[in-house]
């Protein structure tokens, strides 16, 4: 169980690490915004980009899979292990093999989250607006945005896939740099 004074020590430990380290995060700040304005300018690169980076991540983890369940083949579970590891394997030669097929099949599972995502919202948001007041709305817009994503990206497929995950991903990118940076100069300031 965590106390109090635990937690209140943690804090200043984090509040001093982040003074300490500013310059640090001031500069990934500043690396992410590039990337990510560069993502949102070239986003058909961004989107290749993106598809051959898991497909390699899918192809390691699944040759490192492979390996630990054939060396521990008399752990339980064995087959499911197998079958996990072949089928990251699959997913990562598919992908590294077909990046363009592989980035139409991704914009298809991003579009098809965005539209789960967003009636899931909408749901909670008519659920709880008794609980939520007045703010209940704004979970019913982020619903209804979400919503409006998914038809722009599923209604423009197949040309869709040449800009929707670069441009998320990129901007997704900024934001997280300029959070990034105004930590870092937060953390300058107060220092």
């Amino acid at each position: 169980m965590t106390l109090p004074q635990d937690i209140t020590k943690l804090q200043s430990q984090m509040k001093a690490a982040v003074q300490e380290h500013w310059k640090a995060f001031l500069i990934e700040g500043i690396l992410l915004v590039v990337l990510g304005l560069a993502a949102m300018i070239v986003p058909p690169l961004a989107s290749l980009a993106v598809t051959i980076f898991l497909g390699w991540l899918f192809l390691i983890s699944g040759i490192a899979g492979l390996a630990l369940t054939i060396w521990a083949r008399a752990m339980p579970g064995f087959w499911w292990s197998l079958l996990s590891a072949v089928l990251a394997l699959g997913a990562g030669i598919i992908l590294l093999a077909r990046p363009v097929a592989g980035t139409l099949t991704l914009t298809i599972v991003v579009g098809a989250y965005f539209l789960a995502e967003g009636v899931s919202t909408i749901m909670y948001a008519l659920e709880h607006r008794r609980e939520l007041s007045e703010r209940w709305s704004w979970l019913l817009v982020a619903g209804i945005v979400d919503i409006v994503i998914a038809g722009i990206i599923i209604s423009g497929l197949p040309g869709s896939a040449l800009w929707a995950i670069g441009l998320l991903v990129g901007i997704n990118l900024l934001f997280g740099g300029i959070s990034l940076i105004g930590m870092a100069l937060a953390a300058r300031n107060a220092a």
